[in-house]
């Protein structure tokens, strides 16, 4: 061995023995502790895929102010509406899970787009994170003044003297107002025509005008729309008559089954949420949704303010995806383009 090759093995050999004392060192130093949730200052957003204006988005804006004084840091809603709900979903499916992106969305995201929409491709098992339950309420069947009905039967007699003229709104292809717009369809022979709009708000623009006739509502878009003297509301598609809407009798009441499913809306973040963030999230929904004035705010929409753990709202999901299934199935409803 010449003494230059002697010299690079000898230096070849300190080079490895001072990484390996190196990394040693480095194994004994206290592992970096991940950032606190939320960082300060960052901006936590509630994406909803709901025009602005709506009663969701009512809610959505007022869960927001709320909840950024409980995590101080700012707390945005950004609405991206149109799809059904679909092109919101797919943003917070890509979006990083770190608690900084999660939606507000109707039971419609989550237990029926998914049977009724061929363009969907998520998993609402496996791609979203169940954070919290927020909001009851049930969907009210609603009619323009135009139409002479002041009951469901009167309204069934209408559209029957009058077949192929009449139209519903929906605030989506394959959400619970269109499912419902269907099973009445089906229940009582109708021959009707669906409108579906991209949200509440713009369904009532063109309701309001009388260019669609009827329509299955959100309650608190319901009750603003009957406030202004143009809509009357006819039935409550609920099990039971609302405690906040006592004098509107249900869909049952009035003869018509399989219209009795009381709507609910969650908080979903991304797959792969880290359990803590999970925690903080939902402990902060948990004490907004809590507040009296959160109750009252929710209450004027005739919709109740409901928190719930990670796993009831994930065993809401699968009951009520379950129980749609069974009514997409009835219909014999088959997946359709939007």
């Amino acid at each position: 061995m010449t003494a230059s090759s002697s010299f690079s093995s000898s230096l070849q050999r300190r080079r490895f023995a001072a990484w390996l004392a190196l990394g040693a060192a480095s194994s004994l130093l206290p592992a970096r502790a991940a950032a606190p949730f939320p960082e300060k200052g960052r901006t936590v957003r509630i994406v909803l895929g709901l025009a602005a204006g709506g009663a969701s988005d009512a809610q959505a804006r007022f869960v927001a102010n709320k909840l950024g004084e409980v995590l101080q840091t700012p707390v945005i809603v950004e609405n991206r509406p149109g799809a059904s709900f679909i092109l919101a979903t797919e943003e917070v499916i890509r979006s990083a899970p770190d608690g900084y992106t999660f939606m507000y969305a109707p039971s419609s995201v989550v237990a029926q787009n998914p049977q009724t929409l061929a363009q969907v491709r998520y998993d609402p098992f496996k791609d979203l994170t169940p954070i919290s339950l927020g909001a009851r309420g049930p969907l009210v069947l609603t009619v323009h003044t135009s139409v002479p009905a002041r009951t469901v039967q009167e309204l069934v007699a209408y559209i029957k003297a009058n077949p192929g003229k009449m139209s519903y709104a929906s605030f989506g292809t394959g959400t619970s107002s269109h499912i419902y717009g269907e099973a009445f369809a089906r229940q009582a022979g109708l021959d009707v025509v669906h409108v579906p709009y991209k949200g509440g708000a713009d369904a009532a623009k063109d309701f309001l005008a009388g260019r669609v006739q009827y329509y299955f509502d959100a309650a608190p878009n319901a009750i603003q729309n009957t406030a202004t003297g143009k809509v009357r509301m006819l039935a409550v598609a609920a099990p039971k008559r609302s405690p906040m809407l006592p004098d509107v009798p249900t869909m049952g009441e009035q003869g018509v089954s399989g219209v009795d499913m009381p709507s609910w809306l969650g908080f979903y973040g991304p797959a792969r949420m880290p359990a803590p963030v999970v925690e903080k999230l939902n402990a902060a929904l948990a004490q907004v949704l809590a507040m009296p004035a959160t109750r009252d705010f929710f209450r004027q929409g005739a919709y109740e303010a409901e928190s719930s753990s990670p796993k009831q709202l994930a065993d809401l999901t699968r009951s009520t995806y379950d129980q749609w299934g069974d009514i997409i199935r009835k219909l014999g409803l088959v997946k359709q383009q939007q």
